[in-house]
């Protein structure tokens, strides 16, 4: 990125609209790419190989963003009927049909004209996103490469930085590293500069622990944001700024401003009473409204596990990079970082366990998605695992990622409030928090 947005001072600093404002640079510097003989790349949120394409001075386009904004501008389902209308099934990822109707609309996005992709990067984090590419391929004649992650084998089962099979899988993920740093040399024509890589992965270094940071906070009572309106925009700049002093400069000053916040006693709810954990991906054509439902109760969400996978599970304290073995850390920091994002889609309860005890969680609200299996067709497991093991209440409601046809505002209502009433009976871990301000800041910068 090449824009530079001016700082404010901590307690002007809006997180919410200067993450707006990083947005509408990004997309007004991808409809002039190709005015400035610049090379884009197609990349998902997951298992993307960022780090590699910025050396190369790629521009990225994040499809499944383009797609969200389209709900989140009350466009998506004319995109959406286009793409039927085309021939897709209504049960295709919607995601997918919206960016199919991008294409039928020659690219025009109510963001500004996308420009189309010179190279496509896949992986296996999510099973559509293969499919995807092979659109691209079909429609666009876009060349793809395809990253085999290697995921959580089985129940109880972690990677260790070091054992034999984290040193097979960062073996692995190099090779095909090295393939993709040769298919972008021959595409952009520049070498492969290795110090470069190194400096950016330091500026991914200071991005993470500040996001780190950032969750940390949202552990006290009351919590500084909800991770489920708030917590999208703060998602959406980890992966489109990731690796540029940009996104290191928004999130330290984001950090900073949350920190005032939580010195100051101040929550998202001004009332909070209730701490949730949300599961699975957002409603982003009714996120406001979803969030509205659960804060007019004293609700907010302290945490969701979108926030690991949506940021490829790059969210702990061991996920940083050695900067003096760029690639070898590359492909090492991606294994550990697979294993954490596709954990959370196949082994859900054994993260959700954890966050219920981080976050001090009076209860979990499942969200099903009609169009995304992938997500959705472990939840009711995940649901009855977390209730007989730790007796935590849930909710579980169902719409779509970004088609308003499958919101019915009643029908949500009506459970949200039933959903209260009982927790109204248990109280609340808001009301006596498990750790106050300064353990948490303590912790956070430790």
């Amino acid at each position: 990125m090449t824009t530079q947005t001016p700082t404010a001072p901590a307690d002007e600093f809006n997180g919410h609209l200067e993450g707006q404002k990083l947005f509408k640079e990004w997309y007004a510097d991808l409809e002039t790419a190709r005015e400035r003989g610049e090379k884009v790349a197609n990349v998902f949120v997951m298992g993307n190989a960022i780090e590699i394409l910025r050396c190369f001075d790629f521009k990225l386009v994040f499809p499944e963003i383009n797609s969200l904004q389209t709900g989140v501008r009350k466009v998506s389902e004319d995109y959406l009927r286009d793409s039927e209308d085309y021939g897709y099934s209504p049960d295709v990822c919607s995601y997918v049909k919206a960016d199919v109707g991008l294409i039928l609309r020659e690219q025009k996005h109510p963001a500004g004209l996308i420009p189309k992709a010179d190279l496509a990067i896949m992986s296996n984090m999510c099973a559509t996103f293969i499919k995807w590419g092979e659109i691209w391929e079909r429609m666009l004649n876009t060349p793809t490469f395809s990253l085999d992650l290697p995921g959580q084998r089985a129940g109880n089962w972690k990677v260790r930085p070091g054992d034999a099979q984290h040193i097979a899988d960062a073996q692995w993920i190099e090779s095909q590293f090295r393939d993709l740093i040769d298919r972008c040399e021959k595409i952009t024509g520049k070498r492969f500069d290795i110090d470069r890589l190194a400096e950016v992965e330091d500026r991914v270094n200071r991005m993470v622990k500040h996001w780190n940071n950032v969750m940390a906070l949202n552990r006290v009572s009351p919590a500084p944001y909800n991770a489920m309106l708030d917590g999208l925009t703060y998602i959406g700049i980890m992966n489109v700024y990731r690796g540029t002093e940009e996104g290191v400069e928004y999130m330290r000053r984001l950090e900073e401003q949350l920190r005032a916040k939580v010195a100051r006693g101040e929550g998202r709810v001004p009332h909070e009473k209730f701490r949730l954990l949300f599961s699975g991906t957002p409603c982003y054509v009714s996120m406001r409204r979803l969030v509205e439902l659960f804060e007019s109760w004293g609700g907010v969400f302290a945490y969701s596990d979108y926030l690991t996978f949506a940021a490829g599970g790059m969210d702990a304290g061991e996920m940083a990079y050695d900067t003096s073995r760029p690639l070898e850390s590359l492909a090492e920091v991606t294994a550990l970082a697979a294993h954490r994002g596709l954990s959370n889609q196949f082994f859900a309860h054994e993260r959700l366990a954890q966050q219920i005890r981080d976050y001090d969680v009076d209860g979990i609200v499942f969200h099903g998605i009609k169009s995304c299996r992938f997500v959705s067709s472990g939840m009711a497991d995940t649901r009855n695992f977390l209730s007989n093991q730790m007796s935590v209440p849930s909710l579980y409601i169902e719409s779509d990622l970004i088609d308003p046809r499958y919101w019915s505002d009643a029908q949500i209502k009506n459970r949200v409030d039933a959903f209260f009433e009982s927790l109204k009976q248990r109280g609340g871990s808001a009301i006596t928090a498990g750790k106050d301000a300064a353990t948490i800041t303590e912790e956070s910068q430790s």
